[in-house]
């Protein structure tokens, strides 16, 4: 709860998605905060391609959403969170950011751990797959990319995809604490 002028305020949260795994990420996130907050989570298109191949890409994708939430309705704040790559010369990475915006329109960015991509998961991404899609694939599971994500599978469960997204809501906060 946030304490203004001797008041408890309720915060309305949006989030650009309604996967289960970023909705938690930023309920835990506001949580560590003791912060009293509603999430809502709703679909709203991140405007770039279906798998982002850069850092910009998936930043932009992630400043898409929460600005679009924030349109949406009347939110505090609106987080927008994205999943991609980014390739380097040491391999292909996996990348996670996060975006706010609040309500006077000011935003900020932060971004996550990075794990190296084994060299098929790289291969199948130039080629146009999808990460949600190869882990699928690779695991035998089913919707990897709305419970442990392709980072709890790479690290046999160390590191949640909503842990890994709890931090990332986290790092972009920090501006408005």
């Amino acid at each position: 709860m946030i304490l203004k002028r001797g008041i408890f305020i309720m915060l309305t949260i949006g989030v650009g998605s309604t996967n289960p795994t970023k909705c938690n990420a930023v309920e835990q996130a506001f949580t560590q905060y003791q912060f009293s907050c509603t999430v809502k989570g709703m679909e709203v298109p991140s405007g770039v391609s279906p798998q982002p191949l850069t850092d910009e890409e998936t930043i932009e994708g992630a400043l898409n959403r929460a600005k679009k939430v924030m349109e949406s309705g009347p939110f505090d704040y609106a987080i927008g969170l994205e999943g991609g790559v980014q390739e380097t010369t040491y391999g292909m990475f996996l990348c996670n950011w996060g975006a706010v915006v609040n309500k006077a329109g000011e935003q900020n960015i932060g971004g996550g751990v990075r794990i190296l991509l084994p060299e098929k998961i790289a291969i199948l991404i130039k080629e146009g797959y999808e990460l949600g899609t190869i882990m699928d694939n690779w695991t035998g599971g089913k919707e990897i990319s709305k419970k442990q994500g392709a980072i709890g599978v790479l690290t046999k469960g160390t590191i949640s995809r909503t842990t890994m997204f709890r931090d990332v809501v986290t790092c972009a906060f920090n501006k408005f604490l």
